[in-house]
């Protein structure tokens, strides 16, 4: 075995996932009372204990304490700026059977995968606009859109952006390694949700049921060199309170370990979708703030990316809460910039151009970021 990678094999943030999963959440929740969830919020730094307390139902009362630390905290780390990207969806084809998502497997949709012509194409497209970061997807197809294919995109879209990630398919160390010499410079996985049993349910069928090996995929990405790695839950699928806490659990391991690497989260929510599968669990838009605050508290440094899931008017308001990135003239489908009349992976909710977001952040007095790094 390669002794560079051979940490892969030793060590896994299932380990440290494992001390809370017979966690009692409600009795930790509980036994907090007021004065705790204030002492929290003058301390400098947080354990994980303190962020699962600022997540409780005890701390909502004290959300404008929070939020006003938050803002004080991501101005002093990161400025009044906005780091603004956009999606590329190169492929659709997918063969899991992800109970929530518009394009697993059974969905009746065109599927399609973009040629390097259509690439440049789409690429031309969103280079116009300003941004210089980009985020490409697929499906989860390693046979339609294998790693060959996303190299030989990559290449192509260097041409037109500085940064450029990808949210894909798990992959082995040595591919994540590939990819990054090819020209990525990050990646976005989400683990969808964290709790086994749960995953298991609505994964039934595709490689994606692996649950250790899509865990560990962040870490993998890490070894083999990324600059940034965002995770994530997708909320709606489980007890919010208990999936922000993972995710923060998450990304604090990922941080210590890698302390190279800029470790930032997503705290997406369902959208509708082509499979129509409804939410377990409502989460509010002040669940949302409750969530992005706590972590900003946690994790003073950490990157927190609000994509156009969520409404213009609810993006507006999280600009000033911790956000550090954000979406912008956003298409959900493969080649959709092109051609109008392709189906997307979900609904989007803020449909707003780039220079629209723009313009809004310079009304509140943020600077927009079309380029923060350059891929040499």
């Amino acid at each position: 075995m390669n002794k560079e990678f051979a940490r892969d094999e030793v060590m896994s943030f299932i380990n440290a996932l494992e001390q809370y999963e017979k966690f009692n959440y409600d009795e930790f929740f509980a036994r907090l009372t007021d004065n705790d969830i204030q002492r929290i919020i003058d301390k400098n730094r947080l354990t994980i204990l303190d962020y699962l307390a600022l997540l409780s139902p005890c701390a909502e009362k004290h959300l404008e304490a929070m939020a006003q630390k938050a803002r004080k905290l991501t101005i002093q780390h990161f400025g009044k700026t906005m780091l603004l990207y956009t999606p590329m969806y190169l492929a659709n084809h997918c063969i899991n059977q992800c109970l929530y998502c518009g394009f697993n497997v059974k969905n009746k949709l065109p599927r399609k995968k973009l040629t390097m012509d259509e690439v440049d194409s789409e690429a031309k497209i969103i280079a116009d606009s300003g941004l210089k970061h980009l985020l490409i997807l697929t499906g989860e197809s390693p046979k339609e859109s294998p790693v060959s294919y996303i190299i030989d995109s990559v290449k192509i879209l260097r041409k037109h952006f500085t940064c450029i990630g990808m949210e894909v398919y798990p992959l082995s160390t040595e591919e994540y390694k590939d990819s990054v010499e090819a020209g990525i410079d990050g990646l976005t996985i989400y683990q969808e949700v964290y709790d086994r049993d749960i995953y298991s349910e609505l994964h039934p069928a595709g490689p994606k049921r692996d649950y250790q090996y899509r865990l560990d995929a962040p870490e993998r990405a890490c070894q083999a060199g990324v600059r940034t790695v965002n995770i994530g839950a997708l909320l709606g699928l489980n007890n919010w309170r208990t999936e922000a806490f993972l995710t923060g659990l998450h990304a604090d391991y990922l941080q210590q370990k890698y302390p190279e690497v800029e470790v930032s989260i997503s705290p997406p929510r369902m959208r509708p979708h082509l499979g129509g599968y409804p939410p377990k669990v409502i989460v509010s838009d002040k669940n949302l703030v409750q969530y992005i605050v706590a972590y900003r508290l946690f994790m003073p440094r950490g990157g927190i990316t609000v994509s156009t899931r969520e409404s213009g008017d609810l993006r507006n308001h999280l600009v000033n809460l911790g956000v550090t990135k954000m979406s912008a003239g956003v298409c959900t489908a493969v080649g959709g910039r092109v051609e109008k009349e392709n189906v997307g992976q979900f609904e989007i909710s803020d449909s707003r151009s780039v220079s629209e977001m723009a313009n809004m952040l310079y009304e509140n007095g943020y600077q927009p970021l079309y380029k923060d790094w350059q891929v040499l």
